[in-house]
């Protein structure tokens, strides 16, 4: 049976946030329906994403080292989030092991994102439904799309291409060979969801830290004068230019 799923290299993603932003561009308009945004420029904005990526630091100072950690539904094979679900809109699809939800069933109860171990999943704030990532099924099945673009949308604009996506358990695609010469893992096997999405292991860079480099100098240019500073007569960058 086909298991759709991606492959994540943490030893390569920069935490650009161009997954996050291409994944609401695209899915805003597509299967997902709307992503409300509530006061989105506010002191407490809120909002639905079906991608986001956690960033943090590990090591001691002065060696640190800083790790960015992108997760979405992880599609698993043995879905807790299909069961529990009292009206049947969550369901995982037998043709290529994506894990959805029907809107018109949900009632928004969150039962799954009560059983989801990852918390992966969101209520949207508008539409009052729960809303997931879809590994963009709309578009990776869409006939009139060139071959190479029926990727999901995380996936095409990662620019260090450090998102991977296709068929776990063709053992000679690129995602399952990817996992098997990298050590790639699931996440938290032990609640037995056996995620296909899988993440290729951060390994740790050795670097020396000297204590010169823990100095900060103030820039050479400053120091002898020499920072260009125009005049005030001269024109401000609003004079000169068009917003």
């Amino acid at each position: 049976m086909t298991q759709l799923a991606l492959v994540i290299d943490l030893n390569v993603c920069v935490g650009c946030h161009a997954c996050v932003t291409s994944c609401k561009g695209w899915n805003a308009s597509g299967d997902a329906g709307t992503l409300a945004d509530l006061n989105p420029y506010g002191r407490d904005p809120t909002g639905t994403f079906l991608n986001r990526v956690q960033t943090f630091e590990v090591g001691d100072y002065p060696n640190t080292q800083t790790v960015h950690f992108p997760k979405s539904c992880l599609h698993c094979e043995d879905p807790p989030c299909v069961p529990v679900c009292p009206t049947g809109a969550s369901y995982k699809r037998a043709e290529d092991g994506i894990v959805l939800v029907d809107y018109d069933k949900c009632i928004g109860c969150k039962y799954c994102a009560w059983a989801c171990p990852y918390g992966v999943r969101e209520l949207d704030g508008h539409e009052k439904v729960m809303k997931k990532c879809t590994l963009c099924v709309d578009r990776i099945h869409d006939p009139s799309l060139p071959e190479r673009e029926r990727k999901p949308a995380c996936v095409l604009a990662c620019p260090t291409n450090a998102r991977l996506f296709g068929d776990i358990h063709d053992p000679q695609s690129e995602v399952s060979v990817a996992i098997r010469e990298n050590g790639g893992y699931a996440l938290m096997p032990e609640w037995g969801t056996h995620p296909a999405n899988h993440y290729l292991p951060r390994r740790r860079i050795e670097f020396k830290v000297r204590p010169e480099d823990l100095q900060r100098f103030d820039n050479p240019l400053k120091v002898d004068g020499l920072l260009p500073k125009p005049a005030t007569a001269e024109p401000a960058l609003d004079d000169v230019t068009t917003w």
